[in-house]
């Protein structure tokens, strides 16, 4: 019998990937039985509301925090957190299709452990664009930008790729450049949301990140260092 028959059709999620996307669309699935009245009992009803109000991210606390410098567990945690909570289940389920699509792809090449590093740095990286750059009272939550930033290691493979090949490297920025696009539009439809300036950071943050953690990455940057 031929090995081939042995293979799996489809390659399976690295096991990081799933893991993460089972611990997102856990959590919403409790928001969302608790909602229903399914769990909890009457309180549940609140419990969205509560990890929001918990562990959303929060550029007033943010500058508080600056302000005064003091850097309390509690709310540093939101700079890793806010990826976990989202505002309804549609909002969810489009971050862990990102997160399958995307997190496969960054896992299969770079490793589990640097593709959590992009994960979630690239989320801190987004809060901090957030906190900095706006002065926006509504707090940041859901995984985007964690999962841009994760757009932003393969649109950095696809770079790679198209560099090796002589190609036109521009040509790798499509994805993030049509995803910017939608949002814009549906900024101009439905009104501005300045989430996208944390998605952006995130995106940002991936790419930066993959040319030390992709493979090889640190050895070449060392080596172009030197050589320069």
């Amino acid at each position: 019998m031929s090995n081939q028959s042995n293979l799996s059709a489809v390659n399976p999620l690295p096991p990081v990937v799933a893991a993460l996307f089972i611990v997102i669309m856990g959590i919403e699935v409790v928001f969302q039985l608790g909602t229903r009245g399914l769990a909890g009992g009457p309180g549940a009803v609140g419990w969205r509301l509560d990890a929001i109000q918990t562990y959303a991210f929060s550029g007033d606390i943010f500058d508080w925090m600056w302000q005064n410098g003091r850097w309390p567990a509690e709310h540093l945690i939101r700079f890793v957190s806010y990826s976990f909570v989202h505002t309804s289940f549609t909002h969810a389920l489009f971050v862990g299709v990102f997160l399958l699509a995307m997190g496969k792809m960054v896992a299969e090449v770079f490793g589990s452990a640097a593709f959590l590093v992009v994960f979630f740095v690239s989320g801190i990286g987004g809060a901090l664009a957030y906190a900095v750059l706006l002065n926006d009272p509504v707090p940041l939550i859901g995984g985007f930008p964690s999962v841009y930033g994760l757009i932003g290691a393969f649109t950095y493979m696809l770079w790679r790729s198209l560099s090796s090949v002589g190609a036109n490297q521009a040509r790798a920025f499509t994805l993030i450049s049509f995803l910017m696009g939608i949002q814009l539009l549906f900024g101009l439809l439905f009104g501005v949301n300045n989430d996208w300036v944390a998605d952006l950071a995130g995106f940002a943050t991936g790419f930066a990140l993959s040319f030390l953690v992709s493979p090889g990455g640190w050895a070449r940057l060392r080596g172009r260092i030197r050589h320069d």
